[in-house]
């Protein structure tokens, strides 16, 4: 089940302590950027600016980065591609990990892939190389860290599927290889949302297919979201989670049948408005603030809730502006 982000419970002494000390590790490491718009970084163009926000384009600067962090008790935010977040008007007070690991090799049919790396230019690279397997999820948003700590999906199949081996770092700044099968995948799920382990790079099995038809499987893939998605306006992707199948070896119910039953097109709060051909996506118009966007998704809730009695699960991750030390989310 999807965990919601802590809450802003950040008094104004810890306050002022977490900012003194992002303020004097600055000072001391010119990498840290401070004041950076989190708007910038996400894929709805919505919230305020890092205390400190440092790029990551190793993971020995990843574990470096994470040990300082902790010795000084500030919290860390790791941001990706920054789809299926939202974060706070008022920005994040911690340091945020700006994830830029992005190579990407292979031999035969194993791919390795930086965690940074955007999770589309991933499905375009092993196609132009042979491999077949990921086309499914063509113009899925994000990096391919935030696609496997969400186990990203569409059409009957999730990346999960396809995972051989993790390179993970721990809570305890160890560095760890880890089988696939460990990071109990379930839907849009894996143990990276709770277990605190920064997903660094993963390995994936591919195979030698029919490029030619992988390649129409992706051109359609593409063309359909191209009519069901934003591509002009800002979003953060699905809102809310499809539902649990009403039986044994049915499929998930889709929110979005759901919502546009329930009646949200037309909705707005401020610059926060429904996507008019997918009541399950909310998109920001221009101006949208993080407080529309959460007084939206409360009211598409409550309709599905008074209609079907059914109460939709957030996909979307809230990022309060204060978080617990050591938060980490894709």
């Amino acid at each position: 089940m999807h965990r919601q982000s802590p809450p802003d419970n950040l008094d104004t002494a810890e306050t002022r302590r977490i900012l003194d000390a992002v303020t004097a590790l600055a000072a001391e490491d010119a990498r840290i950027e401070t004041g950076v718009p989190l708007s910038g970084l996400t894929t709805f163009r919505i919230g305020g600016p890092a205390a400190g926000l440092r790029r990551i384009r190793t993971p020995q600067e990843a574990a470096e980065f994470l040990e300082i962090a902790r010795a000084r008790r500030i919290p860390v935010l790791c941001l990706g591609g920054g789809s299926n977040v939202l974060i706070d008007d008022r920005g994040f007070c911690g340091l945020v990990l700006r994830m830029e690991i992005d190579a990407v090799s292979a031999e035969g049919g194993s791919v390795t892939a930086g965690a940074g790396l955007a999770f589309d230019d991933l499905i375009a690279w092993t196609l132009d190389r042979g491999l077949t397997g990921l086309e499914f999820a063509s113009g899925i948003p994000g990096s391919v860290g935030g696609a496997v700590a969400g186990n990203a999906g569409c059409y009957g199949h999730e990346i999960g599927e396809f995972l051989t081996a993790a390179l993970v770092l721990g809570r305890d700044g160890a560095l760890r290889r880890i089988p696939g099968a460990d990071l109990g995948f379930s839907y849009r799920h894996s143990r990276l949302k709770e277990s605190g382990e920064l997903l660094l790079e993963v390995v994936l099995r591919l195979q030698k297919g029919d490029i030619a038809a992988a390649r129409a499987v992706r051109e359609e893939k593409l063309a359909e979201r191209r009519v069901k998605h934003p591509w002009d306006e800002p979003c953060a992707g699905s809102y809310f989670k499809n539902l649990d199948p009403a039986a044994p070896g049915e499929r998930r119910r889709a929110a979005g049948q759901l919502l546009d039953q329930a009646g949200v097109h037309g909705l707005r709060v401020g610059g926060a408005a429904i996507f008019p051909r997918h009541a399950n996506i909310i998109v920001n118009t221009g101006e949208a603030t993080c407080r529309d966007v959460l007084e939206l998704a409360a009211l598409m809730k409550e309709r599905v809730r008074e209609r079907f009695g059914v109460e939709l699960q957030e996909e979307v991750r809230h990022i309060p502006w204060g978080g617990d030390p050591g938060l980490i989310c894709g």
